[in-house]
């Protein structure tokens, strides 16, 4: 699919940085005009893995966070946050439905979450040089507007 507009951003590993990720990557969509459940579904689904990065990448240490957003033809989103974290050694098992590495107060749903709100997801992943999570979704074409 051909690339139509991207935006990239580096953040730090903070908690007070996911709700700006959230936003920023909204805003960039917002180009789409996009319904506002297409909105909340991207929110929600950066949140979970910004979040990801936060508490499990780098654990009790501040990294980077790497965020691009790419508008493709047929008005699909797609977006990419990678960290240089410790990575993941068994994806499918940490993609389980209330598995969590934590444990504790974290349900484990991150991983479900994005994929319910989001078209594709696919992650990979290296033990100690981090995770990549690309996300996709398609925005619904309103009737009357030009594409």
């Amino acid at each position: 699919m051909k690339q139509l507009n991207k935006f990239t951003m580096n953040l730090l590993s903070r908690s007070s940085n996911e709700s700006f990720a959230r936003v920023a990557v909204t805003a960039f969509v917002a180009q789409l005009d996009p319904t506002v459940e297409e909105i909340n579904d991207i929110k929600t689904a950066v949140s979970e893995a910004v979040t990801n990065c936060i508490v499990h990448a780098y654990k009790n240490e501040i990294g980077k966070i790497y965020i691009s957003v790419r508008i493709l033809e047929c008005n699909v989103v797609e977006i990419k946050i990678r960290d240089k974290g410790c990575g993941i050694a068994d994806i499918e098992k940490a993609m389980t439905p209330l598995y969590s590495s934590e444990g504790g107060e974290r349900a484990g749903l991150g991983f479900t979450v994005m994929q319910s709100f989001m078209d594709t997801l696919r992650v990979t992943s290296h033990v100690g040089k981090g995770t990549t999570v690309t996300m996709k979704k398609r925005i619904s074409v309103r009737v009357g507007k030009n594409v």
